[in-house]
């Protein structure tokens, strides 16, 4: 039987705190993410899942909300993300995706707050971009930032479907963020909101979706 999460969550978190203490990071292309948000312009922060895990210990004064999961797992993740200081949103492309991704967008638009999506999780496949941050981005109204994590000595868990990576203790990591950019109006996200009967605009919505995530996989890869 699986101990509650009330009770897992403050040792993790402390885990994490003390985890990420010991690593060297090397933190480039900020400049631009701290303008906008000084200037109180929510943003959609897009990376992969296998280099989430450094992420949130160098998020600064960034106020972020993010989907979690609705599994019981999931609320192990979203107990120690709000001990750090982070929204969620509930859902999963197989449960309540959607819905989460409204409540996220709404978040930023209400509150100004900005917003992250491991954009090809949560289940792959492996470093291809899904619509959940394109339809995020449309619905906030919100520029996207690519993120890369390059971390130099890490343990990676290869029978995961992303080949997580877990930074190994005084490693460095290198933290990338591109160069804020925003979508064409065209580009929504018609298999994330749900596809309308009888939607003659479908084939071109499909086609400025496959553009947009082209797009951003594109710009992901490009960063070094």
């Amino acid at each position: 039987m699986k101990l509650p999460p009330a009770l897992i969550a403050p040792p993790l978190y402390g885990l994490y705190k003390a985890w990420c203490a010991t690593l060297r990071y090397d933190i480039a292309g900020r400049q631009a993410v701290d303008d906008l948000w000084h200037a109180r312009t929510p943003m959609v922060f897009a990376l992969w899942h296998d280099e989430l895990f450094p992420l949130m210990h160098v998020r600064g004064d960034l106020e972020i909300v993010t989907v979690v999961s609705q599994s019981r797992d999931g609320e192990y993740l979203a107990q120690v993300l709000q001990r750090l200081g982070l929204r969620t949103a509930r859902g999963s492309s197989s449960r309540g995706g959607v819905k989460a991704l409204i409540g996220a967008a709404r978040q930023m638009r209400k509150e100004g707050l900005c917003g992250c999506v491991t954009v090809d999780g949560p289940r792959g496949p492996r470093h291809k971009v899904k619509p959940g941050a394109i339809f995020l981005a449309q619905r906030a109204q919100a520029p996207i930032v690519p993120i890369r994590i390059f971390m130099e000595r890490a343990k990676v868990f290869e029978r995961a479907w992303d080949r997580f990576q877990l930074p190994l203790p005084f490693s460095r990591v290198r933290v990338v963020f591109g160069e804020p950019y925003r979508l064409p109006d065209a580009a929504e996200a018609p298999d994330a909101a749900g596809r309308r009967e009888g939607d003659e605009g479908g084939q071109g919505g499909d086609a400025a979706l496959a553009a947009a995530s082209a797009e951003l996989e594109a710009r992901l890869e490009g960063l070094r």
